[in-house]
């Protein structure tokens, strides 16, 4: 169970990051400073501080919302015997699929803003940790969850990196599927987090 402390932390951090995408979505990111996202949630830009290094971190956490800790969760409440390749790739394609029209506008904030867009890019980067603890209850060798975690991360990051690569007139357009990409850029990550779990 969480305590008291830590569901203030959250509490926190879901405020300062919808502020943060709320004055962008109005305001266009340019012109949100941090004092006006910490004014915005009712703390001090010190706080802000600790919690986020950047207005582009706080704007692109809103549309990732801890996604992080979701998928590491979805992969560790799965069956043991399910596969752990098959755990994380649903877990991750499940996580990235379209969850409505709030995130469809923020989307389109993201890509046309470059910061944002490479905050966006930088964000599957927090996967590691997380996944690296499931990963490493099912296979055992931390050493060997760490380097599939982090191959993970950059996976998705590659993925994410197509689905939203600039066309010749420098506008980004999203194109096709996001999970059914996510899929298709893990797949060879497949057999190594097989051995991994079969030792």
């Amino acid at each position: 169970m969480t305590g008291l402390r830590e569901r203030k932390k959250q509490a926190t951090r879901v405020a300062l990051r919808e502020a943060a995408l709320r004055l962008a979505i109005e305001h266009g990111p340019a012109n949100v400073r941090v004092d006006d996202i910490a004014e915005a949630a009712g703390v001090s830009p010190r706080t802000y501080n600790n919690y986020f290094s950047s207005r582009e971190e706080a704007i692109v956490a809103a549309v990732t919302a801890d996604r992080e800790n979701r998928i590491a969760a979805a992969v560790a409440e799965r069956s043991p015997d399910t596969r752990l390749a098959e755990a994380i790739l649903d877990a991750i394609a499940e996580q990235y699929t379209d969850p409505g029209e709030q995130s469809r506008d923020a989307l389109l904030l993201i890509t046309t803003n470059p910061g944002l867009r490479t905050a966006f890019l930088d964000a599957p980067a927090a996967l590691e940790d997380p996944l690296q603890k499931v990963i490493a209850a099912r296979a055992g060798d931390p050493r060997i969850a760490r380097v599939l975690a982090a191959s993970i991360a950059a996976a998705v990051r590659v993925a994410l990196e197509q689905w939203t690569q600039p066309a010749g007139n420098g506008l980004v357009v999203v194109s096709g599927s996001l999970p059914d990409l996510l899929r298709r850029t893990l797949e060879p990550l497949v057999p190594a987090l097989d051995a991994a779990e079969a030792d």
